[in-house]
């Protein structure tokens, strides 16, 4: 029996879709065996890594499977509120690597089946013309706070939730650096210019496999002017009348926001 099949010993991350099975109680499957068995249940499981010197395991369930009795499955974007910071991290890593291993089961350059041959996380193609190896990948995307004194940028996606405003964020394209990225997006989506780059933080952000890189900037100039069918609304806001509604504590979104209002005193 191979190290990551469901019966392996250890710390379960059990991934239904873009959600993780917790206790009622807010914490992880006791430690042991996925409880989720027989194996029909149990569509693909990986070894991602250690916690306190235990391995941890993801398992990736079918849709049409129920939580055991007294679990539930919990969106990620709520698990910053349930789980510590590490357990989140793998979290996310479970997510992330369950979709690679499922989108990486075909060679993307010759279409022979794929392996994994050992823990390590990569497929290999089974072509022996071939023989190419699939890692992970990972799409940086950056996310910026920009700020005009007391004001920061704020916009609506047509895809958020009525009344969310967040920071502006987007993809780093082929062949450019962070900081052109920064420049680029802020210009696209509202035709503004901004200065003074400060790095802030990153964060994992497994939908599906995106790296979040955040930045301070400020406003330089230009009037807002936003890109149909990207942002819907944008406008700057000051400290002391922000939004409502902005994403949740557990976002890099949210580490922002919050960050700029500790520093103009209303943190």
């Amino acid at each position: 029996m191979s190290d990551d099949s469901p019966a392996a010993e250890g710390v379960w991350f059990v991934v239904h879709g873009q959600t993780l099975l917790l206790t009622v109680d807010d914490r992880l499957p006791p430690y042991g065996a996925c409880p989720f068995v027989p194996h029909d249940a149990v569509a693909r499981t990986l070894r991602i890594g250690e916690i306190e010197d235990a391995p941890c395991f993801a398992a990736e369930i079918a849709d049409d499977v129920a939580p055991p009795a007294g679990m539930a499955f919990v969106g990620f974007r709520g698990l910053p509120d349930k789980l510590d910071a590490a357990r989140v991290g793998m979290a996310a890593r479970a997510m992330e690597l369950l979709e690679w291993d499922r989108g990486n089961r075909f060679c993307g350059a010759c279409g022979a089946p794929t392996r994994r041959t050992s823990d390590s996380i990569v497929r290999h193609c089974s072509n022996d013309d071939c023989r190419r190896d699939h890692y992970p990948r990972v799409s940086p995307v950056v996310i910026v706070a920009v700020e005009r004194g007391p004001e920061i940028l704020l916009g609506r996606s047509p895809h958020f939730p009525p009344g969310l405003y967040s920071v502006l964020a987007g993809f780093v394209d082929a062949g450019e650096a962070v900081e052109q990225a920064i420049h680029r997006e802020i210009f696209e989506e509202t035709r503004l210019k901004v200065r003074n780059l400060r790095y802030f933080a990153s964060q994992p952000w497994p939908f599906p496999h995106s790296l979040m890189l955040g930045y301070h900037a400020d406003y330089e100039g230009g009037d807002i002017v936003c890109a149909p069918g990207e942002i819907e609304e944008a406008r700057f806001y000051h400290v002391d009348r922000l939004p409502e509604r902005i994403p949740g504590s557990g976002t890099i979104a949210h580490w922002l926001i919050a960050d700029f209002r500790r520093r103009h005193g209303r943190g």
